[in-house]
């Protein structure tokens, strides 16, 4: 057999995603190039690793046996990098975080000083809809989740990190009854707030987008209005691309916060993280946030 690391890191790959695409993503390849890779891996077996159905891979039970070794050889790897930093005196291991999709803005800046002073840490961050990181935190397959509002049946711990406001924003600075609401999908925690607030008002036609930043550039497009948080619209109310339209009840207030799961005990890496943000978070909010902090309309 003439297999590769990297190759055995592809199979796990698509195995986790069940799709070639996102484990391209995942990889930083080309779609093309990863299936080329998996097609070779293939080739030093003689049984069948994955059957596909349509769009579904379902691995065989020698495929899972493959996969169990191979997750084996990966994950003793990784050990093995990790040792050796561990003799240079750094800490190191893996970071594991999922954030809410409007995350994005918030959860960057309070990585950048940690991942700086510990340069033998790796850092996993995964952005995604609600629904999908409650599901990884839920699988025990990341260490925190950033989100806004807490799941419900699911125990867990949490740190505040920064207060998260919801505002009415369209093109124009009152609302044009012909447009519609744009929603965010079934499942964002921005979604169930505008719902929430709206339930009792007269309906108009709605659209459904899925993120934020596509919800963001269809207002000012003027395709609608939305509830959307403040922190990614700085640039937009700076150049009056987009409006603040003042509604009785807005804006929504939640905060977002690093959960994880109660009880669980947490890496060294981990730990030092939850140690870094307790210590840090208010020079990073001064630091980063003071114009949203300070925003009031």
């Amino acid at each position: 057999m003439n297999f590769t690391f990297h190759q055995l890191k592809i199979f796990l790959e698509v195995i986790r995603h069940q799709n070639i695409t996102r484990a391209a993503e995942e990889m930083y390849m080309t779609q093309p190039a990863l299936s080329i890779q998996l097609k070779n891996f293939q080739k030093q077996f003689d049984i069948p690793l994955i059957e596909k159905t349509g769009k579904k891979f379902k691995l065989t039970d020698f495929g899972k046996s493959v996969a169990d070794i191979a997750a084996n050889i990966v994950s003793e790897a990784e050990e093995l990098k990790y040792k050796t930093k561990e003799y240079e005196g750094l800490l190191t291991g893996k970071l594991r975080i999922s954030s809410a999709s409007t995350g994005k803005y918030v959860i960057p800046y309070y990585l950048s000083g940690f991942v700086h002073a510990y340069p033998g840490i790796d850092l996993k961050l995964d952005v995604s809809n609600k629904t999908t990181v409650i599901g990884q935190l839920k699988n025990n397959e990341i260490d925190f989740a950033l989100v806004s509002v807490l799941p419900e049946k699911l125990e867990t711990d949490e740190e505040v990190l920064l207060e998260n406001k919801l505002y009415l924003i369209g093109d124009t600075k009152k609302l044009v009854n012909s447009r519609p609401f744009i929603y965010r999908e079934q499942g964002s925690a921005t979604r169930n707030a505008m719902s929430k607030y709206f339930r009792n008002s007269t309906k108009r036609k709605s659209i459904e987008l899925t993120s934020n930043e596509t919800v963001k550039q269809a207002v000012v497009a003027g395709l609608g209005y939305s509830i959307i948080p403040l922190i990614g619209m700085s640039n937009e109310l700076q150049n009056n691309d987009v409006y603040i339209i003042p509604s009785t009840g807005l804006p929504i207030l939640t905060y977002w916060r690093l959960i994880w799961l109660k009880n669980k005990k947490l890496t060294p890496v981990a730990s030092a993280y939850l140690d870094f943000i307790r210590n840090e978070k208010e020079d990073i909010i001064k630091k980063h946030f003071g114009w949203y902090v300070n925003f009031n309309k």
